[in-house]
Protein backbone atom coordinates (compact mmCIF):
# COMPACT_ATOMS: atom_id res chain seq x y z
CA UNK A 1 0.00 0.00 0.00
CA UNK A 2 1.19 3.77 -0.94
CA UNK A 3 1.82 5.18 2.02
CA UNK A 4 2.48 8.61 0.49
CA UNK A 5 0.24 11.22 0.90
CA UNK A 6 0.26 14.89 -0.45
CA UNK A 7 -0.92 17.46 2.18
CA UNK A 8 -1.94 20.92 -0.05
CA UNK A 9 -2.33 23.60 3.36
CA UNK A 10 -3.74 26.33 3.45
CA UNK A 11 -3.71 29.10 6.48
CA UNK A 12 -4.58 28.09 10.16
CA UNK A 13 -4.10 25.25 12.49
CA UNK A 14 -5.89 22.19 10.46
CA UNK A 15 -2.83 21.53 8.29
CA UNK A 16 -0.68 20.94 11.29
CA UNK A 17 -3.21 18.94 12.94
CA UNK A 18 -3.75 17.26 10.28
CA UNK A 19 -0.08 16.94 9.14
CA UNK A 20 0.51 15.44 12.46
CA UNK A 21 -2.42 12.79 12.45
CA UNK A 22 -0.88 11.44 9.33
CA UNK A 23 2.05 11.25 10.38
CA UNK A 24 1.07 8.83 12.76
CA UNK A 25 -0.92 6.76 10.84
CA UNK A 26 1.98 6.21 8.78
CA UNK A 27 2.07 8.45 6.23
CA UNK A 28 4.79 9.67 4.57
CA UNK A 29 3.82 13.08 4.46
CA UNK A 30 4.79 16.08 1.80
CA UNK A 31 3.01 19.45 2.08
CA UNK A 32 2.49 21.65 -0.70
CA UNK A 33 2.76 25.39 1.20
CA UNK A 34 1.50 28.47 -0.12
CA UNK A 35 3.40 31.41 -0.51
CA UNK A 36 2.28 33.84 2.54
CA UNK A 37 -1.03 31.72 3.46
CA UNK A 38 0.53 28.54 5.23
CA UNK A 39 1.80 28.98 8.29
CA UNK A 40 5.78 28.28 8.46
CA UNK A 41 5.23 26.03 11.39
CA UNK A 42 4.27 23.48 8.97
CA UNK A 43 7.67 22.23 8.58
CA UNK A 44 7.67 21.22 11.92
CA UNK A 45 5.49 18.56 11.30
CA UNK A 46 6.39 17.06 8.15
CA UNK A 47 10.06 16.84 6.35
CA UNK A 48 9.10 17.46 3.09
CA UNK A 49 7.57 20.80 2.86
CA UNK A 50 7.79 22.57 -0.90
CA UNK A 51 6.56 25.84 -1.30
CA UNK A 52 4.52 27.19 -4.32
CA UNK A 53 2.32 30.38 -5.07
CA UNK A 54 -1.13 30.24 -4.55
CA UNK A 55 -2.53 31.10 -7.98
CA UNK A 56 0.25 28.35 -10.07
CA UNK A 57 -2.09 25.54 -9.63
CA UNK A 58 0.29 23.72 -12.64
CA UNK A 59 3.35 24.44 -10.12
CA UNK A 60 1.58 22.63 -7.70
CA UNK A 61 0.47 19.65 -9.71
CA UNK A 62 3.90 19.36 -10.71
CA UNK A 63 5.37 19.65 -7.03
CA UNK A 64 3.20 16.42 -6.36
CA UNK A 65 3.92 14.83 -9.37
CA UNK A 66 7.34 14.95 -8.78
CA UNK A 67 7.08 13.73 -4.94
CA UNK A 68 5.14 10.88 -6.25
CA UNK A 69 2.21 11.74 -4.92
CA UNK A 70 -1.06 9.70 -5.92
CA UNK A 71 -2.77 10.54 -2.96
CA UNK A 72 -3.54 14.07 -1.45
CA UNK A 73 -5.95 16.07 1.43
CA UNK A 74 -6.95 19.52 1.62
CA UNK A 75 -6.41 21.48 4.48
CA UNK A 76 -6.82 24.89 5.85
CA UNK A 77 -8.36 27.85 4.21
CA UNK A 78 -7.83 29.83 1.37
CA UNK A 79 -9.83 32.80 1.48
CA UNK A 80 -11.45 33.47 -1.56
CA UNK A 81 -11.72 37.04 -1.41
CA UNK A 82 -7.51 37.38 -2.55
CA UNK A 83 -9.30 36.37 -5.87
CA UNK A 84 -11.15 40.23 -5.80
CA UNK A 85 -7.87 42.11 -4.05
CA UNK A 86 -5.45 41.17 -6.76
CA UNK A 87 -3.69 39.06 -4.84
CA UNK A 88 -3.81 36.13 -6.88
CA UNK A 89 -1.59 36.23 -9.94
CA UNK A 90 -3.29 32.85 -11.98
CA UNK A 91 -0.78 30.92 -14.53
CA UNK A 92 -2.16 29.35 -17.61
CA UNK A 93 -3.54 26.34 -15.94
CA UNK A 94 -5.53 28.10 -13.42
CA UNK A 95 -6.71 30.94 -15.90
CA UNK A 96 -8.14 27.64 -18.14
CA UNK A 97 -9.62 26.60 -14.80
CA UNK A 98 -11.49 29.63 -14.19
CA UNK A 99 -12.52 30.05 -17.97
CA UNK A 100 -14.78 26.34 -17.37
CA UNK A 101 -16.51 27.55 -14.51
CA UNK A 102 -20.21 27.76 -14.05
CA UNK A 103 -19.97 30.45 -11.38
CA UNK A 104 -17.65 30.87 -8.54
CA UNK A 105 -18.97 29.45 -5.80
CA UNK A 106 -16.62 27.34 -3.71
CA UNK A 107 -17.66 23.80 -4.70
CA UNK A 108 -17.40 25.28 -8.37
CA UNK A 109 -13.99 26.11 -8.10
CA UNK A 110 -13.11 23.40 -5.52
CA UNK A 111 -14.67 20.44 -7.73
CA UNK A 112 -12.59 22.12 -11.05
CA UNK A 113 -9.51 22.26 -8.80
CA UNK A 114 -10.40 18.43 -7.74
CA UNK A 115 -11.11 17.54 -11.19
CA UNK A 116 -7.25 19.01 -12.30
CA UNK A 117 -5.74 17.27 -9.95
CA UNK A 118 -7.81 13.64 -10.57
CA UNK A 119 -6.79 14.08 -14.20
CA UNK A 120 -3.32 14.22 -13.67
CA UNK A 121 -3.68 10.83 -11.61
CA UNK A 122 -3.84 12.57 -8.10
CA UNK A 123 -6.89 11.37 -6.03
CA UNK A 124 -7.90 13.89 -3.31
CA UNK A 125 -9.12 12.43 0.27
CA UNK A 126 -11.56 12.94 2.58
CA UNK A 127 -10.19 15.69 5.10
CA UNK A 128 -12.19 13.54 8.00
CA UNK A 129 -9.97 10.65 7.15
CA UNK A 130 -7.45 12.02 9.27
CA UNK A 131 -9.26 14.45 11.63
CA UNK A 132 -11.78 11.30 13.49
CA UNK A 133 -11.04 12.58 17.13
CA UNK A 134 -11.36 16.25 16.11
CA UNK A 135 -14.95 15.88 15.09
CA UNK A 136 -17.13 17.63 17.37
CA UNK A 137 -19.14 15.58 19.86
CA UNK A 138 -22.86 16.36 20.83
CA UNK A 139 -24.11 18.19 23.52
CA UNK A 140 -22.77 20.84 25.80
CA UNK A 141 -18.98 20.93 25.95
CA UNK A 142 -18.47 24.10 28.28
CA UNK A 143 -18.80 24.94 32.04
CA UNK A 144 -21.65 27.32 30.47
CA UNK A 145 -24.85 25.63 30.13
CA UNK A 146 -27.14 26.42 27.39
CA UNK A 147 -29.87 29.46 28.31
CA UNK A 148 -33.42 28.61 27.19
CA UNK A 149 -33.06 32.11 24.92
CA UNK A 150 -29.56 30.74 23.27
CA UNK A 151 -31.70 27.68 22.32
CA UNK A 152 -34.47 29.42 20.64
CA UNK A 153 -31.89 31.12 19.05
CA UNK A 154 -30.33 28.30 17.79
CA UNK A 155 -33.70 26.21 17.15
CA UNK A 156 -34.66 29.91 15.02
CA UNK A 157 -31.19 30.06 13.12
CA UNK A 158 -30.24 26.22 12.27
CA UNK A 159 -32.48 25.84 9.13
CA UNK A 160 -31.04 29.74 8.21
CA UNK A 161 -27.67 28.10 7.95
CA UNK A 162 -28.09 24.77 6.66
CA UNK A 163 -29.69 26.80 3.83
CA UNK A 164 -27.07 29.36 3.41
CA UNK A 165 -24.83 26.23 3.16
CA UNK A 166 -26.89 24.43 0.69
CA UNK A 167 -26.78 27.99 -1.56
CA UNK A 168 -22.95 27.33 -1.40
CA UNK A 169 -22.75 31.25 0.31
CA UNK A 170 -21.32 30.33 3.83
CA UNK A 171 -21.66 28.69 6.78
CA UNK A 172 -22.20 30.63 9.60
CA UNK A 173 -25.28 32.32 11.16
CA UNK A 174 -24.65 34.88 14.03
CA UNK A 175 -28.37 35.10 16.05
CA UNK A 176 -29.66 37.93 18.18
CA UNK A 177 -33.30 37.19 19.88
CA UNK A 178 -34.23 35.33 16.70
CA UNK A 179 -33.47 37.90 14.58
CA UNK A 180 -30.11 37.37 12.02
CA UNK A 181 -27.81 39.62 12.54
CA UNK A 182 -25.44 38.45 9.81
CA UNK A 183 -25.06 35.44 7.55
CA UNK A 184 -21.30 34.45 6.59
CA UNK A 185 -20.43 34.81 2.75
CA UNK A 186 -16.69 35.90 1.53
CA UNK A 187 -15.64 37.79 4.37
CA UNK A 188 -15.21 34.12 6.57
CA UNK A 189 -16.38 33.26 9.87
CA UNK A 190 -14.39 35.64 12.08
CA UNK A 191 -15.64 38.86 10.19
CA UNK A 192 -18.80 37.27 10.11
CA UNK A 193 -18.97 36.95 14.15
CA UNK A 194 -17.70 40.65 14.35
CA UNK A 195 -19.94 41.81 12.39
CA UNK A 196 -23.16 40.68 13.57
CA UNK A 197 -21.85 40.76 17.10
CA UNK A 198 -21.08 44.50 16.65
CA UNK A 199 -25.15 44.89 15.88
CA UNK A 200 -26.27 42.43 18.55
CA UNK A 201 -24.58 43.11 21.08
CA UNK A 202 -23.82 41.19 24.17
CA UNK A 203 -24.89 37.49 23.91
CA UNK A 204 -25.32 36.67 20.31
CA UNK A 205 -25.57 32.91 19.44
CA UNK A 206 -22.65 32.18 16.73
CA UNK A 207 -23.87 29.18 14.55
CA UNK A 208 -21.99 27.04 12.34
CA UNK A 209 -23.04 24.29 10.30
CA UNK A 210 -21.46 21.70 7.36
CA UNK A 211 -23.45 22.19 3.92
CA UNK A 212 -26.35 19.80 3.42
CA UNK A 213 -24.63 18.35 0.52
CA UNK A 214 -21.13 18.36 2.34
CA UNK A 215 -18.36 17.10 0.49
CA UNK A 216 -15.46 15.97 3.22
CA UNK A 217 -12.98 16.47 0.80
CA UNK A 218 -12.67 20.20 1.34
CA UNK A 219 -14.58 23.17 3.07
CA UNK A 220 -15.63 21.11 6.51
CA UNK A 221 -16.85 23.84 9.18
CA UNK A 222 -13.78 24.57 11.45
CA UNK A 223 -13.61 26.25 14.45
CA UNK A 224 -10.72 26.32 16.81
CA UNK A 225 -8.90 29.54 19.01
CA UNK A 226 -9.48 32.03 17.08
CA UNK A 227 -13.40 31.67 16.59
CA UNK A 228 -13.59 32.42 20.40
CA UNK A 229 -11.49 35.41 20.33
CA UNK A 230 -13.83 36.60 17.75
CA UNK A 231 -16.58 36.06 19.57
CA UNK A 232 -14.98 37.48 22.88
CA UNK A 233 -14.12 40.22 21.21
CA UNK A 234 -17.99 41.32 20.85
CA UNK A 235 -19.01 39.56 24.16
CA UNK A 236 -21.33 36.67 21.91
CA UNK A 237 -22.40 34.31 24.58
CA UNK A 238 -22.88 30.99 22.72
CA UNK A 239 -21.32 28.86 19.82
CA UNK A 240 -23.43 25.60 18.12
CA UNK A 241 -21.05 23.62 15.96
CA UNK A 242 -22.74 20.59 14.36
CA UNK A 243 -21.68 17.81 16.31
CA UNK A 244 -19.76 15.00 14.22
CA UNK A 245 -19.47 16.66 11.27
CA UNK A 246 -17.69 19.84 12.30
CA UNK A 247 -13.90 20.13 13.75
CA UNK A 248 -12.78 21.28 16.45
CA UNK A 249 -9.23 22.32 17.18
CA UNK A 250 -7.34 21.51 20.23
CA UNK A 251 -10.41 20.49 22.21
CA UNK A 252 -8.99 20.64 25.95
CA UNK A 253 -7.28 24.17 24.79
CA UNK A 254 -10.20 25.41 23.55
CA UNK A 255 -12.95 24.57 26.11
CA UNK A 256 -10.46 25.97 28.51
CA UNK A 257 -10.50 28.89 26.57
CA UNK A 258 -13.96 28.74 26.23
CA UNK A 259 -14.93 28.63 30.07
CA UNK A 260 -12.54 31.52 30.38
CA UNK A 261 -14.34 33.55 28.39
CA UNK A 262 -17.59 32.50 29.92
CA UNK A 263 -19.09 31.07 26.19
CA UNK A 264 -21.29 28.08 26.06
CA UNK A 265 -20.01 25.74 23.33
CA UNK A 266 -22.54 23.14 22.17
CA UNK A 267 -22.19 20.31 19.62
CA UNK A 268 -25.84 20.23 17.91
CA UNK A 269 -27.44 18.62 15.14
Amino acid sequence: MDRRLGLIAGSGELPLAIAAAARDMGYTVTVVGLESITDPEISSYAGDVRWVNVGRLGALIDTLKQAGISKAVFAGKIHKSIIYEGKVIPDLKLVKLFLTLKDKSDDSIMLAITGALEAEGIRLQKTTDFTGPLMAPHGVLTKKKLSADARKDIEFGWSIAKEIGRLDIGQTVVIKEQAVMALEAIEGTDEAILRGGRLAGKGAVVIKVSKPEQDMRFDVPVVGIQTLRSMAAVKAGTLAIEAGKSILLNKEHFIREADKAGICVVGHS
